[in-house]
C-alpha cells in the first residue's frame, strides 16, 4: 500500500471513530458532568481526532514535505500536552493493561514531533519520514482503542468515584 492510501485510509478510520464516540457520549450525561470522566472521554476524543488531522494533513501537498512536518509537529505538541494531563488523571492503580501504560501515548506524540523536527532520522532505519510516522499512528490508534475499551468497560460505581480496583 502506498502511503497516499494509507493516510487517506487512516484520515477516514479516524474521523469515523471520532463520530462513533461522540454516539457514545451523547448516551452518558455523566461524562460530561463529572470532571474526571469529562477529562477521560475527551482524552479518547482526541485519541481518534489528532491522527486523523495528522493523516488528513499530510495528503494535502504531498510534494511538501514542510507541509506535514509542521501539521503533525503541532498536532503531536497538542497530543503530547493532553496526554501528559491525562496520565496525572490516573490513579496509580489502574484496571486494566491499556491504561496502566498510559504514559506511552506522550511518549508515542513526543517521537512524531521529533520525526517532524528531524526527518533524517527515519534514514536510520532505511526508511521515509512518513513511513515511520504511519507506524507511530498506528500505535497511538492501537492504544486508543485500548483506552476506549477500558474506559467503556470499568464499572460505573467506579468511574464516579475515581477508585481502582
Amino acid at each position: 500500500m502506498d502511503l497516499s492510501t494509507f493516510y487517506a485510509l487512516m484520515s477516514v478510520t479516524c474521523f469515523t471513530l471520532v463520530g462513533l464516540w461522540w454516539t457514545a457520549i451523547e448516551k452518558h450525561d455523566e461524562w460530561r458532568t463529572n470532571r474526571r470522566l469529562r477529562r477521560l472521554a475527551g482524552g479518547t476524543y482526541l485519541s481518534f481526532l489528532l491522527p486523523g488531522v495528522m493523516s488528513m494533513m499530510s495528503q494535502v501537498n504531498p510534494d511538501n514535505p514542510l507541509m506535514w512536518r509542521i501539521s503533525f509537529g503541532l498536532t503531536s505538541i497538542v497530543g503530547l500536552v493532553t496526554s501528559i494531563m491525562l496520565v496525572r488523571v490516573e490513579a496509580p492503580s489502574h484496571v486494566g493493561p491499556f491504561r496502566r501504560f498510559r504514559w506511552l501515548a506522550p511518549v508515542l506524540y513526543g517521537a512524531i514531533v521529533v520525526l517532524g523536527l528531524f526527518p533524517e532520522l527515519a534514514k536510520v532505519i532505511g526508511a521515509a519520514p512518513l513511513q515511520v510516522a504511519s507506524v507511530l499512528l498506528i500505535l497511538l490508534i492501537l492504544l486508543a482503542h485500548g483506552f476506549t475499551w477500558e474506559f467503556l468497560m470499568e464499572p460505573d460505581e467506579v468511574k464516579r468515584s475515581g477508585q481502582y480496583s
